[in-house]
């Protein structure tokens, strides 16, 4: 197996490239699933295709895999062009959704399945399963049948056939959809762990947010068949530059208005039944344009009492309308002047919330925040 990967910035796309892709396109009849997408994957890390259901994610990566090929457009492996050619002459394996063991086999019958393909020595099969499945926590599962494991197991199977192999790539596609919550947040640490103890590249699609956060050394956004930005999972988060990004990840607040000023590395939005200060991005627009303004539910406070006007902080009076308790916390629904809603999050303090339907409230939040938006 490959050493472990070297402690390389993640955020410096300077290394080896394992995966590129350049515009590469697929429709199937009407259906745009993959529109001119290109993204660079460098060795050794793990890439998360992040996205809504139907969004192209599952069809980029079979177009890395081989197992499609594009109308248009190339895939480039380790520097090499592979846009023609079929999954068996690239260097990647597959973890598809679906479990895929057969039924009939053991567990090490199953694993061992592609090195008898490749007409390996017994001995040396032997070998690499017994490492691959110590590797994967199923040391002594050798003789098990798959209706004899759980689904977590299942998904440790499937996965330990796939890295004996031994390829340079591993493609895992919605590998944890089928597994409840518990066990899903303790196989993405499992995955992260055996990814950082072969040091291969992992590209994995998942439309789980928190998934993808945990995992992922960077993400790309995928949807509408589109890229629609890339970066590291605390960017991507606290940062996001797109509108869609701000909706899809978290849980933002939007609010369209229009610039009215830019001072310095701020900019006043006129909301139209209030003016709030936002920090200026690289894409800042011009005074006049149009934009959206996003506000992390955690990061808004409720109160009471009207705050004094500051520069580190923005509010806006609002009507408050309910709660509703979640156990690490609650979920405020706000009804802004305009009649959009917005929520707030707060953590359990011990002490009954104050508020109650139709009382006049106010929200605040640090005006560093906020982020802007023009698309």
């Amino acid at each position: 197996m490959a050493m472990k990967k070297s402690d390389t910035a993640v955020e410096d796309i300077t290394g080896d490239l394992a995966v590129e892709t350049f515009g590469v396109s697929k429709s199937y009849g009407q259906v745009r699933a993959v529109d001119e997408i290109s993204v660079k994957v460098e060795s050794g890390h793990y890439f998360v295709l992040l996205g809504p259901s139907g969004g192209g994610k599952t069809t980029l990566l079979r177009l890395i895999g081989g197992f499609v090929r594009p109308d248009a457009g190339r895939v480039l492996l380790h520097g090499q062009e592979v846009s023609n050619l079929p999954p068996n002459k690239r260097s990647t394996s597959m973890v598809f959704q679906s479990y895929a063991l057969f039924p009939h086999m053991s567990v090490e019958k199953n694993v061992a399945y592609g090195l008898k393909l490749l007409k390996l020595p017994a001995p040396e099969i032997t070998e690499k399963v017994a490492s691959i499945l110590e590797l994967v926590g199923l040391k002594g599962y050798n003789g098990r049948m798959p209706h004899e494991l759980s689904g977590g197991q299942q998904q440790r199977v499937q996965l330990a056939r796939s890295l004996v192999l031994e390829s340079d790539i591993l493609l895992l596609d919605e590998p944890l959809a089928s597994l409840d919550a518990n066990l899903r947040k303790d196989m993405c640490h499992e995955l992260k762990r055996i990814q950082e103890q072969v040091g291969i590249t992992f590209i994995h699609v998942t439309h789980n947010q928190e998934e993808a956060l945990t995992i992922a050394d960077r993400i790309a956004i995928i949807a509408d068949g589109k890229m629609i930005e890339e970066g590291v999972p605390k960017e991507i988060y606290e940062w996001p530059r797109k509108k869609f990004t701000a909706d899809f990840i978290g849980q933002n607040n939007l609010i369209d208005g229009k610039i009215i000023g830019i001072d310095g590395n701020h900019v006043t939005i006129d909301l139209g039944f209030a003016t709030v200060t936002v920090p200026r991005s690289e894409q800042s627009p011009d005074k006049g344009a149009e934009v959206t303004v996003s506000v992390p539910a955690e990061m808004i406070e409720i109160t009471k009492e009207a705050p004094q006007d500051n520069e580190v902080s923005q509010f806006l009076q609002v009507v408050y309308e309910k709660e509703t308790y979640l156990g690490f916390g609650s979920q405020h629904q706000i009804l802004l002047p305009d009649g959009n809603g917005f929520v707030a999050m707060t953590k359990s303090s011990g002490e009954p919330f104050r508020l109650t339907h139709g009382d006049i409230a106010y929200i605040v939040w640090p005006t560093a925040s906020a982020r802007l938006h023009t698309s």
